[in-house]
């Protein structure tokens, strides 16, 4: 199968690495490309232990699964890198009315003891 992020790579040299914890996403953009599959897929446990642990206790496993199994996602759009922590994306899915929906983040990542970490985004547009 094609990767979910859109890279042009097959998922299992792509992405599944990270979901399956074989690797760690070597920079914010990887990650960034990591979780917009595990959305695709959907994995709300890899969604949840990529956002900064400061940052976990406001979303849940079950909410990060359910929003990936409610939404059918499409494509992944990296806009800009402006920075090592920050990528600007647009995440292309069709909502559960059947309705097409893009989603226009900027998003801040960390790292911490040498893995990166989602901490926030700015909506875009």
């Amino acid at each position: 199968m094609t990767c979910p992020c859109c890279s042009g790579k097959s998922y299992e040299d792509c992405c599944q690495p990270y979901h399956t914890k074989e690797k760690f996403p070597p920079t914010s953009e990887a990650l960034m490309r990591s979780r917009f599959s595990a959305f695709a897929i959907p994995n709300g446990e890899y969604l949840w232990e990529t956002t900064s642990p400061g940052k976990r206790k406001f979303h849940s496993k079950k909410s990060l699964q359910e929003w990936g199994e409610i939404n059918d996602w499409t494509k992944l759009e990296i806009v800009d890198t402006p920075s090592m922590n920050k990528v600007e994306f647009k995440a292309f899915y069709t909502d559960e009315d059947g309705n097409p929906q893009v989603h226009h983040e900027l998003s801040t990542f960390k790292t911490i003891q040498n893995r990166w970490y989602y901490v926030s985004g700015v909506f875009l547009d």
